[in-house]
This record gives structure tokens, sequence and C-alpha cells, in this order.
């Protein structure tokens, strides 16, 4: 097994088959991965710093098997550090990596962690999430267009409750919307409201809008997962590459992007590749700087709850005239 020597700051690395090709479409070998995060450390780092991760690897490429791995490797280097959290299984815990430095970051890469898989919620307190993630998830025939489309009829809800919201492309076949939070907030509480505000949407869409992860529900419409909002399932994170035919990645958008993709019906556009991204952020800097530090409070969180389940139920009590005035008193187009 050829290996490199490689010295990164104060560390030195072996890394191996850096000519092995993971993207077999695209020819882009480890070396190429390796490559792409250490350009896009700097500002992909603050969104790892502190989140306990699993690495998801593909030994042969990304046409090969892959296996998650939650715990990380006992052949781990000593500076690599680690989180305990408890677990449900049988050991009652895990050892989580933390990915807090470019070291760490290659070292990962160098096992072929191709996949960057995060809590939403830091070290120092792994029961408050520090965000609500909502993925859009289109199902055939719908496809990146109508995520679009639902995408800003949310954003516009959250606007309008004072929230700010962040796009970004799944890396795949759809969009992710974040709402940072960074304050004192339950698992609960954030899943409670993520599952509200799906069935709602669906509420007043049904044809185009599912909040069930059923496939027999979900062709032609757009499923809201909210489920991810739990303290034992991660998130890709922004800026990670996506395991697809070509070196994809879950790139931050700006909302002008997603209304002209809308527009337009070129959707191709916001769909980015490695080497476009690390371009981007030399342009653009970080557009998920925000979401490390912002404080959101949320006084109409709890407001926003009680209407929307009482409109998703069906309760007779003014609510879906409430959701609708708020949510959908402007369309796209």
């Amino acid at each position: 097994m050829p290996s490199t020597t490689f010295r990164l700051g104060s560390r030195t690395l072996n890394l191996s088959n850096m000519d092995k090709v993971l993207y077999p479409d695209a020819g882009f070998t480890k070396g190429d991965v390796i490559h792409y995060y250490l350009s896009i450390a700097e500002v992909l780092l603050p969104h790892l710093k502190d989140r306990p991760i699993t690495l998801k690897r593909y030994p042969n490429g990304v046409d090969g098997m892959f296996f998650y791995e939650k715990r990380c490797p006992s052949h781990r280097p000593s500076w690599v550090k680690t989180k305990m959290v408890p677990s449900r299984g049988k050991d009652g815990r895990i050892d989580y990596c933390l990915v807090n430095d470019v070291q760490t970051l290659t070292w990962i890469e160098n096992l072929a962690s191709i996949e960057l898989h995060t809590l939403l919620s830091k070290a120092k307190n792994v029961q408050q999430p520090t965000m609500v993630v909502f993925d859009l998830d289109p199902g055939p025939p719908a496809g990146v267009w109508d995520a679009c489309r639902v995408a800003i009829e949310m954003r516009d809800l959250f606007s309008r409750l004072g929230l700010q919201t962040f796009a970004k492309h799944s890396g795949g076949k759809g969009l992710h919307l974040v709402l940072p939070l960074n304050t004192k907030v339950t698992f609960d509480e954030t899943k409670d409201f993520a599952k509200a505000i799906a069935l709602l949407f669906e509420k007043n869409d049904p044809a185009r809008v599912v909040h069930l992860m059923r496939k027999d529900l979900r062709n032609g419409k757009v499923f809201i997962d909210w489920s991810q909002n739990d303290e034992h399932k991660t998130t890709v994170s922004v800026y990670s590459l996506r395991a697809r035919q070509r070196p994809w990645v879950s790139a931050p958008l700006t909302w002008k992007e997603v209304e002209t993709a809308l527009r337009t019906e070129k959707v191709d556009a916001i769909h980015f590749e490695a080497d476009e991204v690390v371009a981007r952020t030399q342009k653009m800097g970080d557009l998920f700087e925000p979401v490390v530090d912002d404080e959101t409070e949320t006084p109409a969180r709890a407001e926003l709850i009680s209407r929307g389940i009482g409109a998703a139920e069906g309760r007779e009590t003014g609510d879906r005239s409430w959701f609708r005035e708020h949510a959908f008193a402007s369309r796209a187009a």
C-alpha cells in the first residue's frame, strides 16, 4: 500500500492510495477528495467544530460498498479529539470523532470518509440542538424545481415570524432549509416544531407536499423530512462532498439563486461540484457563516406550534386561516 508522508502544520500524516479513483465517472481520486477538503477547510471547519461526527466511508469509491462508523476508530492518532455520547446500544456510549482542525479532517479523508454527517448539537451539550433542519426531498417525477418552490414558501413564512433561514443544495436531488437557533432549546421542542410545519404545508397543498416518509405517498410530491431533528440522528454538513455520480457538494445557496432557479427552471445552475464550490467561497465567502453563531430567539415558536398542530389535526379554532394568512400570502409563481 503506497503512502505519502505529508506535513500539515505541526503534524505529520501518512496518506495512502492518493491515486485511487473514488468517483469513476469523473476520474476524481482520493487525492482530489483530500485536496478539496483542504481547499475548503477554512469555511468548513467552523461548521464541524465540536460536533460529534459519523464517518461514512467508501473504501472502494462511490460505486462500491460503504459503511457508517459512529465510533471513532481505535487506531486514531492520539491528537484526534473525541466526545462520549450516551447510546441506547449495548455499550451505552459512543465515542465520536470531533473534527476541530485541518489535521483531523485530512486524517478522516484518508479513511475515505467522503461524506460528513454531524449531530445537530455540539459536544458541550448534546441534548441542545443549535438549529432546525428541513430536508426537502422530491419524489419523482417531482424534482429540485419543486423543492425550490416549497423552500421559498417556507422561507417566507419564517420571515413573517421574524426568523431568518438559509438554504443549501443537498448535493443530491433536493434542498435543505436551515433555521439557526444557538439558544436554549430541546430536541423535543424543535422536533415538534418541525413536524408541525411539515404537517401544515401538507394540509395546505396535499397534492404537492407530504410529511410522511412512506414511498407510496411520495410520488410527485416534496417530502418535508422533519425527523432529522433528533438527538440520535445526523445530517450531512454544509460543504460536504456527496457520494454521487460526480463530486457534487452540499453547497450553500443564496435565496436569489433559489428564486432564479424556480423562475427559469434551470435547476442545474444550483448544483455544484467540488471545484465550483471552492471558487464560490473564494468569491462569496461562507454563505452559511451566520448559522454558526447567530442566536435566534423564537417567541413565536410556541404559538406557531400550538396553532400549527391545531390546524394540522383539523380542530375548529380558526388556525388554518391564520396559517394560510402567514404562510401563503404570496405564493411563488
